[in-house]
C-alpha cells in the first residue's frame, strides 16, 4: 500500500526555538494515524508544514506524492484540513457554509449539490441544514467543519485537535465519521492530546518537545515500549496511598488511576512487597496489587519521564 505522507528529518525553527525537531515517519493510504502529545509539543506546527501552510526549516517530505517544499499548492488540492479552532462562519447557515466551501474548492456545478447532500448526510446534519451555525452545539459544529473539509473528496484529511472542548459522546460520534472516511480509502492524520482517542488509531506517533519519541500501533506501544512494569494497586484511601507510594524506593512513579493507583517499577516483585508493607503500615488497606498491561497514558508518561531524565543527565554532563 502506497505511502500518502512521508517525512524525513522534518524541522521547524522560530528564531532560536525549535518547535519540530527532526521528525521522520510514514503514513499509508487509508490509515488512521494519530499524532499524540501534550499541548505545545509541535503537533500543529507539523500539520501546518504537511499542509503546505508553513515551510520547513530543514528536512524533506511529501504529501499525496507532492513535495512539501516545492509543491505546496499541489498538495492543497488533494487534502482536507480542519484546524483546532472552529473556522467556519457563524453568521451563515449550515447550507451556506457548505455552498461557500464548495466554491472555494472549485467543485464543478454539475456535482456540487450531490457533494453537499453527501456531506450533510455524512455529518448527520439533515435536521440542521437551515440552522445558523452559531446556534449549533459544539459537536455539531465539528461535524459541519469535517463535512466542509471533505467536500472535494480529498485523498488525505488533516484534523488538528478536532474534538477539543467537545463532550465525550460527541467525540465518540465524531470518531465514527473518521472511521467511515478511512473505510472509503481516505487517509486520516489526526492530532489529539486525549489518550483515550489514541486507542482508535491504527498507528500512533508520540511527540514531546518537538521530537518523535515513539511510533507504533496502540498494542505495540503498550506491550513493547515500556521496560518497567506497571502495577495496579487497589486500596483504601487512594489519595493518601499515592503519597505513600511516591516514598517507596522501588517505585519510579505513581499516579491516581480510577479508584486506585498505577505504580511504575523496574522490579515488579520488589515493588509489590514494598508497596504492600508501606500501605498496610499507613492504614491504607490493600485488596490487590498486580502487574497489568500499561495504558497508553502509562506509556506516554513513562516515555516523557525517561526523555526528561535523559535531557537532565545530558545537561549535567555538559
Amino acid at each position: 500500500m502506497a505511502n500518502e505522507v512521508e517525512i524525513v528529518g522534518l524541522e521547524r525553527r522560530f528564531g532560536s526555538f525549535v518547535a519540530v525537531n527532526g521528525i521522520s515517519l510514514e503514513v499509508k493510504q487509508g490509515e488512521v494515524f494519530g499524532f499524540i502529545g501534550p499541548n505545545g509539543a509541535g503537533k500543529s506546527t507539523t500539520i501546518r508544514m504537511l499542509c503546505g501552510i508553513l515551510p520547513p526549516t530543514a528536512g524533506s517530505g511529501s504529501v499525496a506524492g507532492f513535495d512539501i517544499r516545492t509543491q505546496a499548492e499541489r498538495i492543497k488540492q488533494h487534502i482536507g484540513y480542519m484546524s483546532q479552532k472552529f473556522s467556519l462562519y457563524d453568521d451563515l447557515t449550515v447550507e451556506e457554509n457548505l455552498t461557500f466551501f464548495s466554491g472555494i474548492y472549485r467543485i464543478p456545478s454539475a456535482v456540487r449539490k450531490a457533494r453537499m447532500d453527501w456531506a450533510v448526510a455524512m455529518a448527520g446534519l439533515e435536521a440542521h441544514r437551515s440552522a445558523l451555525t452559531r446556534t449549533l452545539a459544539g459537536g455539531w459544529k465539528q461535524r459541519l467543519a469535517l463535512g466542509c473539509a471533505v467536500l472535494h473528496e480529498p485523498r488525505i484529511v488533516f484534523l488538528d485537535e478536532p474534538t477539543a472542548g467537545v463532550d465525550p459522546l460527541s467525540r465518540r460520534r465524531f470518531w465514527d465519521l473518521i472511521y467511515d472516511l478511512a473505510g472509503r480509502g481516505v487517509t486520516v492524520f489526526v492530532t489529539t492530546h486525549y489518550m483515550d482517542e489514541a486507542e482508535y488509531c491504527d498507528r500512533i506517533g508520540l511527540v514531546y518537545r518537538g521530537e518523535l519519541i515513539a511510533l507504533g500501533s496502540p498494542n505495540e506501544l503498550k506491550t513493547g515500549v515500556m521496560r518497567e512494569a506497571v502495577l495496579e494497586v487497589a486500596c483504601a484511601r487512594p489519595q493518601d496511598a499515592l503519597e505513600v507510594a511516591e516514598r517507596c524506593t522501588s517505585v519510579r512513579e505513581a499516579a491516581l488511576f480510577g479508584a486506585g493507583l498505577h505504580a511504575v517499577a523496574a522490579d515488579a516483585s520488589r515493588a509489590t512487597a514494598e508497596l504492600r508493607a508501606a500501605l498496610d503500615a499507613a492504614g491504607c488497606t490493600v485488596s490487590r496489587i498486580e502487574p497489568i498491561t500499561p495504558s497508553l497514558e502509562d506509556v506516554f508518561v513513562s516515555l516523557i519521564e525517561a526523555h526528561d531524565r535523559a535531557a537532565a543527565d545530558k545537561e549535567a554532563a555538559a
